[in-house]
């Protein structure tokens, strides 16, 4: 049962970031901060990669724990409330960022793929990883 309103549960859902969140925040600023120059949420690449290297075809995809299933096979069994509708969501969003990554390695793209929790802990690291990629191509 949902304790909120439907119009209270649109505002909420509305309120969810799809891009520019925290964690992408803190990895392109520090990109920045090291000369390594991106384009944001390009539309002109498959799958709208958060940070894209368009010159070296590299694609960076900033993924949060809960929209795309950190530890699915443990955590979907912490999830509550409305699991008809939260399991199968995640589990496609899961399926989804499978079908991207191997959408984008077909046509020749590198893709980075970090949780946001490794962002927000091992920045440097992440960024390091990216710096390396870009210098090796």
């Amino acid at each position: 049962m949902d304790n909120h309103t439907p119009e209270q549960r649109r505002r909420n859902m509305q309120a969810v970031r799809n891009k520019d969140s925290k964690i992408e925040v803190m990895l392109r600023k520090e990109l920045w901060n090291r000369g390594l120059r991106y384009q944001k949420n390009s539309s002109k690449v498959y799958g709208r990669p958060d940070i894209v290297f368009s010159g070296k075809k590299i694609a960076v995809f900033c993924d949060s724990e809960f929209w795309h299933g950190y530890d699915w096979k443990n955590r979907k069994n912490e999830i509550k409330s409305k699991r008809e509708f939260w399991i199968p969501k995640i589990e496609r969003n899961i399926q989804r960022d499978i079908e991207v990554t191997n959408k984008l390695q077909a046509d020749g793209w590198i893709v980075l793929r970090f949780w946001g929790n490794d962002i927000k802990k091992n920045l440097t690291e992440c960024a390091d990883k990216i710096e390396r990629t870009i210098k090796q191509i």
